[in-house]
């Protein structure tokens, strides 16, 4: 009996330590997994999106792009599902025309409308960057739900008279 009970002793002395220590190491696996997934975002531009929505299906994405403006385009549609009570969507500006603004509408891209109203001040033709992820090619198109923009450079504004 006496046998039974120091092994038992050994055996929590020895084990203890290892489970702390495992538990300290889970602890801080969140911190890697949120450096790996920023790593696991694919570069791309707007363009190569819309082009190939197949290749971008389910991917974390990031992009650079101008603002458009604000809009409801999207919403609400079935197949691709952003309820608009919740969401609002939003326009970049195709890169490649550059004489005038036309903006690409064949890209959805949606934001959470509590994180949207950071950005009211967003105006036309401000470069941002774009992160977020493909979550639907419905329509031929690309959807996308973003979740992080970063304003890189403000537009010139005109001048009223």
């Amino acid at each position: 009996m006496f046998n039974k009970i120091l092994v038992s002793l050994l055996i929590l002395v020895f084990t203890v330590p290892v489970f702390a220590q495992n538990q300290q190491a889970n602890t801080q696996k969140p911190k890697t997994q949120t450096v790996q997934q920023k790593a696991n975002f694919i570069r791309t531009s707007p363009l190569e999106v819309v082009a190939t929505p197949d290749r971008f299906l389910n991917k974390k994405i990031i992009m650079d792009g101008k603002f458009d403006k604000f809009t409801t385009l999207g919403l609400d549609y079935k197949k691709a599902f952003r309820d608009s009570t919740k969401y609002i969507g939003f326009l970049l500006q195709r890169d490649d025309v550059v004489d005038h603004n036309i903006p690409l509408s064949e890209m959805k891209l949606f934001l959470k409308r509590d994180y949207a109203e950071k950005f009211v001040d967003l105006n036309t033709g401000d470069k941002i960057s774009v992160t977020g992820v493909v979550f639907s090619n419905a329509l031929g198109d690309s959807w996308v739900e973003v979740d992080n923009i970063t304003i890189l450079e403000k537009a010139p504004q005109e001048d009223e008279e």
